[in-house]
């Protein structure tokens, strides 16, 4: 007995111990490489032409022959890739696995572990002397904590550039983007082509006036960081998603507009209702005390004006995840909103829906972040792109105003802004920039008061056009197409085959199909079902798409 115990006990500590943990409590395996005799702790990426491709605690990729590693090893990385080798051949199946399906079944397999500790213990009890158990008991305390911490899992999903670059495409005039390995970067000055802030009664901030924003990459904010909007391109979806209300995210945006122009919380930093309380234009937006024009509700008429289509994001959220207006999509109607307002969608990915009520009230959008964020002491979700406030920000509404027009200036530096106060009319806050000067002429009936304020140099959106994210397809060639078993790739005028760092396979709906992390002159895709696909070949500085059809 005492020998079956020794035994039963190794087997199970060496199991708890067996993967070591990564910083996002990731579970990696132990490779062993067997002429070197070293170990490598890292989670199977792919096994491609003999080599096995492993994502270490660091993110980064190293590869192997397979033949370096342990039989064990080889077994394990063989039986992972015709896993993925099945879920890429059954495009039905792939996209009806949604994250709450794959946690389903991570929570089966906890509950499995479970039962297997429970019956375990209760043999050590029954059949160990009990002497021994005060040695036995922290070992297996420490082993179980071990063992339920690996099978930790956090739904992380990896979104595609040009995918949310495809937004934010009919604001280019105004609005520029690129992206890192970490964040898709939006570049504007907050200030949309329509009419702002006329309507905005009692309750709103009258005083406050749209000065365009410097929310860009080469402009450093009062926290010494980069100024443009941040959307992580490696959302997680939040074990507990935070709610947007008037105890959360009650400073700064929780979403950028597809037009460049941030979304706050419906709630102002009073706690009142934006829109219920009359502070809002008819576009839902307003000036903060900062004089930054921004949203609280969704900015549907992006839709219903015609500057966007209908099947493209309105925005996104600052946890990484795309806010469509009332169609899905594909164009297809809105299916069922969870209590979160959004839904995972056929390729599994999670997005929001912005929505207006039948009744007149306030479009909701996201009522939970599903995504991981980082709040802030002030409650602001951060990292996000800050207003340069020059006034102070210290004036109050005025009871019994209401904003009439607004409007550029002749000199297109500044504009006029009109109220009545009481249903008195010919007051106005006028105001215009020269260099670092912000001339205030604040006009009553009785006449005119001139305040001088010191600010920032108004600058420029950087023109990066699509250079980020295209480069003239005639340098790329993909053959045959249509293709059947083989997709060749061929590089022309000078394109070095070196500086391409992946080629990726998308399906039309955005998942990911394959990837290879280097260049191939040719992709074997006889496993790929007869359909439209995107080939998306990344460079260091710009990202090329591609069309195929598949036959």
């Amino acid at each position: 007995m005492k020998k079956i115990l020794i035994i039963l006990l190794f087997l199970y500590v060496d199991y708890a111990f067996s993967h070591t943990i990564n910083y996002d409590n990731v579970v990696l395996r132990h490779w062993k490489l067997e002429k070197e005799n070293q170990f490598v702790d890292g989670s199977f990426y792919m096994l491609k032409n003999g080599i096995i491709y492993i994502e270490d605690a660091n993110d980064k990729i190293v590869h192997f022959p397979i033949s370096s590693f342990s039989i064990e090893d080889q077994k394990f990385a063989l039986k992972k890739s015709e896993w993925v080798n099945k879920i890429n051949n059954d495009i039905t199946a792939r996209n009806k696995t949604s994250e709450e399906e794959i946690q389903s079944i991570w929570n089966k397999k906890l509950g499995l572990i479970s039962i297997l500790m429970f019956l375990f213990g209760t043999f050590l009890f029954t059949y160990t002397n009990k002497k021994k158990l005060t040695y036995i008991i922290p070992i297996i305390s420490v082993g179980s904590v071990m063992v339920l911490y690996g099978f930790a899992k956090k739904a992380i999903t990896t979104t595609d550039p040009a995918f949310i670059n495809s937004a934010f495409i009919p604001f280019k005039s105004t609005v520029s983007t690129s992206y890192d390995a970490t964040y898709f970067y939006v570049n504007s000055k907050g200030i949309p082509n329509h009419t702002m802030m006329v309507g905005i009664a009692s309750g709103g901030w009258q005083q406050q006036v749209p000065i365009p924003q410097c929310y860009i990459s080469t402009f450093t904010n009062k926290s010494g960081n980069q100024n443009a909007w941040s959307i992580p391109l490696n959302p997680e979806i939040a074990a507990t998603p935070v709610p947007v209300n008037k105890d959360h995210f009650s400073i700064g945006a929780i979403a950028i507009a597809a037009n460049g122009v941030a979304i706050f919380n419906l709630y102002t930093t009073s706690g009142a209702d934006s829109y219920a309380t009359g502070q809002l234009d008819k576009y839902g937006g307003h000036c903060g005390k900062g004089d930054d024009y921004h949203y609280h509700t969704a900015p549907l008429h992006l839709i219903s004006s015609g500057q966007t289509t209908a099947n493209l994001p309105i925005a996104f959220g600052l946890d990484g995840f795309a806010v469509y207006g009332g169609l899905e999509p594909d164009g297809s109607a809105m299916a069922t909103l969870d209590g979160n307002h959004g839904h995972y969608g056929t390729n599994g990915v999670y997005h929001y829906h912005g929505t207006a009520n039948a009744n007149g009230s306030n479009p909701l959008m996201i009522v939970n972040m599903v995504g991981v964020v980082t709040e802030d002491a002030n409650k602001q979700l951060i990292p996000q792109a800050q207003a340069s406030s020059m006034r102070g920000g210290n004036l109050t509404p005025l009871a019994g105003a209401l904003i009439t027009s607004c409007v550029a200036n002749s000199n297109n530096n500044g504009y006029n802004l009109s109220y009545s106060l009481n249903g008195v009319p010919g007051y106005a806050t006028n105001f215009s920039w020269s260099g670092t000067t912000y001339t205030f002429n604040y006009v009553s009936p009785t006449g005119t008061t001139t305040t001088n304020y010191n600010g920032f140099s108004q600058c420029t959106v950087p023109n990066l056009g699509l250079s980020d994210f295209a480069l003239n397809d005639t340098n790329i060639i993909l053959y045959p197409n249509p293709a059947t078993d083989i997709l060749n790739v061929k590089l022309k005028n000078n394109l070095a085959e070196s500086d391409v760092q992946s080629i990726s396979i998308f399906g039309l709906k955005g998942e990911l199909i394959s990837k290879t992390l280097h260049y191939k002159p040719t992709i074997d895709i006889k496993n790929l079902s007869h359909g439209t696909y995107l080939v998306r070949i990344q460079f260091p500085n710009y990202l090329v798409t591609k069309k195929i059809l598949v036959k």
